[in-house]
């Protein structure tokens, strides 16, 4: 294991009651105890076992471009650390703090899809189904709801970052496993995220035969794929390739794991400083004034703050951000790209599986 994680073992005791409580829950759920409701609909859940940032929206931003040419997507999220209530359908109008920093992604990158926040899934859907036929979701993509029990989704894809292999990791709190390993068996699709575009087949077979995968799962390896940058207060662009060594760049990140988008940004440039907020982080006027001393103390007259395309969507319905500063402002977005040429296989098996629900929804009716 890789000697930046580190697990804290003090938390043992904790870790103990935890696993308990987990055991029981899951327990009630697979015996049928705590019913779980599941739609005809197509219901693509993405979710992970590890807390922290695996790649779960690039992976739905993936899906919807893969799906919405030829059906009509909703996209359901948690809303997490919005300060709404109950179901709120995104608008045209709404911002990260009416339906959370995910979902205000998703809605200003694809504006022409439904987007839907709910903490009750089971609601949300329901909901969305009861829309009119012309305006009703054809597949729901869930977003960060593996451990949503009281919901079973058509499929289910699970993402483990390469850099952190799910079944190296221990439970909550020694470790970041939200349950016991033994939980990917509700998985039907198994993405190792993150990891080199160089990986080695060699080695992608050594994290198969680790993972003991069962016959009906598939295993897919991916990469991140940056896109070329883009300003979070305009519509300018600016390439990878455009930045030099001695350019001058200050990283602000407000996400669960940046150290990707760090490693990147630093093989780029050899002025970089990183600053960096807990996930899902506010800008408050103080940590605006602090990107505002730390740019002052550089010595170019043309500085770049580069930031995570999260940030980017909260920064850009901050009012606090001066208008000196906005300029400067630039977006990382990012690309889920499949290894091996595998990224086919994936589209297929996606398809395959919508239109399997589909027949036999009619069928049914």
């Amino acid at each position: 294991m890789s000697s930046k994680i580190g697990f804290h073992y003090g938390m043992l005791p904790f870790a103990f009651l935890y696993g308990i409580a987990i055991k029981v829950r899951n327990m009630l759920y697979d015996t049928n105890i705590i019913k779980s409701t599941q739609f005809r609909a197509p219901v693509i859940c993405v979710g992970n076992l590890e807390a922290g940032g695996v790649g779960k929206t690039p992976m739905v931003e993936y899906l919807i471009r893969l799906l919405q040419d030829s059906f009509r997507i909703a996209v359901v999220s948690r809303g997490y650390k919005r300060k709404s209530k109950g179901f709120v359908l995104a608008e045209a109008n709404s911002n990260a703090q009416t339906i959370g920093d995910e979902a205000f992604q998703i809605k200003t990158k694809f504006p022409g899809i439904i987007v839907a926040v709910d903490r009750n899934r089971c609601r949300a859907i329901s909901k969305l189904l009861e829309m009119n036929e012309a305006e009703r979701p054809q597949v729901i993509l869930l977003d960060d709801a593996f451990q949503h029990r009281r919901l079973t989704p058509s499929l289910s894809i699970l993402l483990t970052d390469h850099n952190r292999l799910y079944y190296k990791d221990k439970l909550l709190p020694v470790g970041r496993l939200r349950e016991f390993t033994v939980a990917i068996r509700r998985a039907q699709i198994v993405i190792t995220t993150k990891c080199d575009p160089a990986l080695k087949p060699i080695d992608c077979r050594i994290i198969s035969n680790e993972m003991r995968l069962l016959a009906y799962q598939s295993l897919y390896f991916s990469c991140i794929a940056y896109q070329p940058l883009e300003s979070v207060f305009s519509h300018t662009t600016m390439t990878l390739e455009s930045i030099h060594r001695e350019d001058e760049i200050l990283l602000v990140t407000g996400v669960a794991n940046p150290q990707p988008l760090i490693d990147k940004i630093k093989s780029l440039s050899d002025n970089v400083e990183v600053m960096t907020f807990r996930d899902h982080h506010r800008f408050s006027k103080k940590d605006i004034r602090k990107i505002q001393a730390t740019i002052s103390d550089f010595k170019s007259s043309n500085p770049l703050i580069i930031c995570t395309e999260k940030d980017g969507a909260k920064l850009r319905s901050n009012d606090l951000v001066p208008d000196e500063l906005k300029p400067l402002f630039y977006s990382a977005p990012v690309k889920t790209e499949f290894l091996q040429g595998k990224g086919e296989a994936f589209d297929k098996q996606i398809i395959n599986h919508i239109n399997l629900i589909e027949k036999s929804s009619i069928l049914h009716t």
